[in-house]
């Protein structure tokens, strides 16, 4: 995508990670404008590796204070798909459930995604994920650093007890 005089042109590499499906959970971003790069990164107890694919792009999307062209990188097939194949759209118009009838997972998530990706334009991009993206594989790292830090914090919190 190209930048305008209204809008600048933003590329967003997102990763999410658990450690055990539920469990602890990192998720990371790295926003790229130009030269300009910022890596942001978080983790969540008792998550799913979908929901930190999902909280990334969230978070990620969420640094922009303006509106934006997005190329929105991920290797999330679940993340990508849904908005490039209009999972999104038919969920919606079927009450939020899936083609089986039942409820569509990540709902709290889906909808806040939707939500903050209405002010920019924003391409999702699937990206081969433990390949040979940098930044994918930054991410990758950010985001598993983040589990490891939720379980270093977790035991020196339980050894004060």
């Amino acid at each position: 995508m190209k930048a305008t005089d209204n809008k600048k042109a933003v590329q967003i590499y997102t990763d999410g990670a658990c450690s055990g499906n539920p469990g602890p959970g990192g998720w990371a971003a790295i926003l790229c404008y130009g030269e300009y790069k910022k890596e942001i990164y978080g983790y969540m107890p008792g998550t799913t590796n979908n929901r930190m694919e999902l909280f990334a792009a969230i978070a990620g999307i969420g640094e922009l204070k303006i509106s934006c062209f997005v190329d929105l990188y991920s290797d999330s097939a679940y993340l990508v798909n849904a908005f490039n194949n209009d999972w999104i759209a038919k969920w919606e118009s079927n009450g939020w459930k899936t083609s089986h009838n039942d409820p569509v997972e990540n709902q709290d998530l889906w909808r806040l995604l939707i939500k903050i990706t209405q002010k920019h334009e924003i391409r999702f991009i699937k990206v081969k994920g433990h390949a040979d993206n940098a930044f994918n594989l930054r991410c990758d790292e950010l985001a598993k650093n983040q589990i490891k830090e939720y379980l270093r914090m977790n035991t020196i919190a339980k050894e004060g007890e």
